[in-house]
């Protein structure tokens, strides 16, 4: 990765230094090989198989599809806002070096602690669900049953593999799986649509206000918004972008209208199946399966078969979508002092950040086996518990970014587009505003129901954010460029 650093003493027009070859990664990465890096992690199957039916059963019943164009639409806000900015700030550290050079090194930094909290956690939770996936896939096709842990250590082993060779192999990979996943789930999406759903026909309460509104609207957006996790990495892979100006922006809108369309027109086929009138109490009753019924009872047998084995693809994508995101972030962070400097090293033959990558593998193991030898439940409490954290982090995290777009381009003056700099990101903050107060209310949910449990969530992303500040004061050398990483060569905007 290429850092923007500059002597202390530089001017903030002198132009930014190359990194040391060692410290740099490379690669000819296209939007469409972005976006499924990206989409790979937000697990589009997972979602309508896993967060759909509880949506719809706990929020607002056949409305729910409805709460995802709402949630694309507040993100849509956050993404004019990032990607105005993206131009202006060339380093890959993402989240946090939008946030430190909008806001200053202590929020810079406080975000990439609560970047790394909230990574580290949605990756936890994805493991503990794939252990158990894949565990209960083999023991349905006559497999030994093994405790859901070893099925984890396993994927960790070829994700492990997977990040530390060039990103292209990865992006290769998860492309192959995401069209797999993706595949089947349109096709299930036609054929109830082409059958015109269930007896009472296809669903028109999404359109309904009075429907939208009904039930717990406010946790089906939690559920919704909860779904695009993943998206927002898109700047993570800049200096392995083929034209990181160009490429990060267009990958980042096309991300987000791939998932808020296909989440949107999924779960309205799903509602279409069942019926208005029986889709909550369908989703109720046994919402791990519900999907996997519904194509069964348009598709077949094999269908629901080939779901159960995509489920356990879907999450392996994503897990390996979330390490390169992580390891990257510790890669970045290695190369501005801010954890050690061995993270920020590159492979020389694979051009990755290898030694960030062992380290996002060893930190995945340890959280695992902690889990493990707690004997938690690899749903109900890995899976749950670590979601419920990474979820209100990452949406804290877009606010404060949409924040930092409004300060940065008030103060430089550098783009004067009223869309891009004032009116999308002001809208942003007050929609990711409104979704975090929703969020932290129902933490306590998001944790199995513990508030003991949702406050010490809360208190740990405080205390990252707040660390921030300390390591600022406690280091003055570390993520120094923050300040001076403003692209100058860029004309601005009017």
């Amino acid at each position: 990765m290429a850092t923007a650093s500059r002597p202390p003493s530089a001017p903030a027009s002198e132009p930014a230094a190359p990194a040391p070859a060692g410290h740099r990664l490379s690669g000819r990465l296209g939007v469409g090989a972005i976006v499924f890096m990206v989409v790979a992690a937000a697990a589009p199957l997972t979602v309508v198989a896993g967060t759909v039916p509880i949506g719809i059963a706990a929020g607002n019943g056949p409305g729910y599809p409805a709460t995802y164009l709402v949630s694309a639409v507040v993100l849509a806000f956050f993404a004019v806002g990032f990607t105005a900015m993206t131009r202006h700030v060339p380093n890959a550290g993402a989240f946090y070096s939008y946030i430190g050079v909008g806001l200053g090194r202590g929020w810079g930094l406080g975000s990439a602690l609560v970047a790394l909290v909230s990574y580290v956690t949605v990756q936890g939770a994805v493991l503990g669900y794939i252990g158990f996936a894949l565990g209960g896939l083999v023991e349905g096709y006559g497999g030994p049953a093994l405790p859901w842990w070893l099925w984890t250590f396993l994927v960790l082993a070829i994700t492990a593999v997977l990040g530390f060779r060039h990103i292209e192999l990865s992006s290769k990979v998860l492309g192959v799986l995401l069209v797999a996943e993706v595949g089947i789930v349109l096709v299930l999406d036609a054929v109830v649509v082409g059958k015109g759903g269930s007896d009472e026909g296809l669903s028109t309460a999404f359109l309904n206000p009075a429907e939208v509104l009904s039930g717990a609207p406010g946790l089906g957006l939690m559920f919704a918004i909860a779904g695009f996790i993943g998206f927002e990495a898109t700047a993570i892979f800049r200096d392995e972008a083929r034209d990181p100006d160009r490429t990060i922006p267009r990958a980042t809108y096309a991300a987000l209208a791939i998932i808020g369309v296909f989440y949107t027109v999924s779960a309205w086929a799903v509602v279409s199946a069942w019926g208005d009138s029986a889709v909550v109490a369908e989703a109720a009753a046994d919402p791990g399966n519900m999907v996997a019924t519904t194509a069964q009872v348009y598709l077949g047998t094999a269908a629901a078969d080939v779901i159960q084995v995509l489920l356990v693809t879907s999450l392996f994508a994503a897990v390996l979508s979330f390490h390169n995101v992580l390891s990257r972030y510790f890669f970045s962070l290695g190369n501005t002092g801010v954890v050690p400097a061995a993270c920020g090293r590159s492979h020389a033959r694979h051009a990755s950040p290898h030694v960030a990558s062992l380290v996002t593998t060893a930190i995945g193991v340890v959280l695992m086996a902690v889990s493990a030898i707690a004997g938690l439940d690899p749903v109900l409490e890995v899976f749950t518990w670590l979601a419920g954290i990474a979820s209100v982090g990452i949406v804290g995290l877009m606010l404060l970014a949409c924040v930092a777009v409004l300060v940065f381009f008030r103060r430089t003056g550098v783009d004067r587009r009223p869309w891009q700099t004032l009116v999308a990101p002001g809208l942003g903050v007050l929609g990711l505003a409104a979704v975090l107060v929703l969020l932290v209310e129902n933490l306590p949910l998001l944790m199995g129901g513990s508030t003991a449990l949702g406050i010490g969530a809360g208190v740990l992303l405080l205390l990252a954010l707040g660390g921030g500040f300390v390591l600022a004061a406690a280091r003055p050398s570390a993520a120094r460029d923050l300040v001076r990483a403003t692209r100058s060569d860029a004309a601005p905007q009017i």
